[in-house]
Order: C-alpha cells, then structure tokens, then sequence
C-alpha cells in the first residue's frame, strides 16, 4: 500500500509530466467516458443522495477505487458538503448530494460539454433555465472596464470644470 493519499496518486497518474502524451490522452479519452456514465446515472435520481465509502462507490459504478477518486475530485466542488477529499482512503465515506445548479454551472466552466449536454438535463432544467444558468456562468467570468475619463470630459466630481483643471490634477 502507498503512503500517498488516493487523491496524490491519482493526480500522479492523470497529470504526470513524465507521461507519454498519447498515453495520457488515451487515458483522459477512457476517464471522460466513466465520468459521463456515472453523471448520467446520477442524473437521473438528482434528488436521492448517494453514500458510501469510496471503495462501495467505486464498486458501485464499476470502477477503480483510483477512478473514483478522481472523479470525487471533480464533483467536490458542486457538492452540498464537500468530501475530505485530500485525506480520503478507500474506507472514507463519501457523499455525492449536489447541488443542481452548481453542478450545471461548474461543467459549463470546465468546457466539459458532453456533461451539460447530458440528455438528463432534460428532466431537471427547462431549456429556458439551462440557457440562463449557461449565460450566467459565462457572465461571471466576463471582465467589464470601467469607462475612462477623458483629460477634456467634465469632471465627474460636478463641479462643472474639465477634468483635466480639477480631480485630474
């Protein structure tokens, strides 16, 4: 048994520098499949939480115990209450409670379109709701600068003077 947490040696593997490139894609290309399999079957009971250690779950969806805790990694973030996902081992018990919305909202921002296009969706969300929830995402990220005072505008301070003879000194 490793001394390192399941998380460390997931990352090793998924992330690992010294990898052969086709070889980590083949197995992110694999990873992406389980991952959508699992969400669909989460999906479709959105309102029943999932429980168990991380060694039931895996077993459950019929994965790697590693597999899982990568895909534990991924949802942490959408969950009601996050896991101790940097201490877990197999016997760690585990919940997969999401919150709907944040878990449409974070795979809009991880680009991870073969999730929120997930037909289960269809089910949870109108199209109407999926679309704003998709634009807010998006929005939340956009950069607004603000309008900049020219040297010749009035100044802002309303004192009726250019900028440039008042606050701009």
């Amino acid at each position: 048994m490793s001394d390192k947490t399941l998380l460390e040696q997931w990352r090793e593997i998924g992330y690992n520098q010294n990898a052969d490139r086709k070889e980590l894609e083949k197995l992110w290309e694999k990873y992406f499949e389980i991952e959508k399999g699992i969400y669909a079957q989460l999906l479709e009971n959105p309102d029943e939480e999932v429980k168990g250690t991380v060694k039931e779950l895996a077993e459950k969806y019929g994965q790697t115990v590693l597999t899982m805790a990568g895909f534990l990694d991924g949802i942490n973030d959408s969950l009601k209450t996050p896991n101790p996902i940097e201490t877990m081992d197999e016997d760690t018990e585990v919940s997969l409670a999401f919150d709907k919305e944040l878990l449409y909202k974070n795979m809009v921002e991880a680009g991870a379109e073969w999730l929120y296009k997930l037909p289960q969706w269809d089910s949870i969300f109108t199209e109407e709701k999926r679309t704003e929830l998709y634009r807010e995402q998006k929005k939340s990220h956009t950069i607004v600068k603000p309008h900049k005072i020219g040297r010749n505008d009035p100044c802002p301070c309303g004192s009726g003077k250019k900028y440039k003879y008042c606050c701009g000194r």
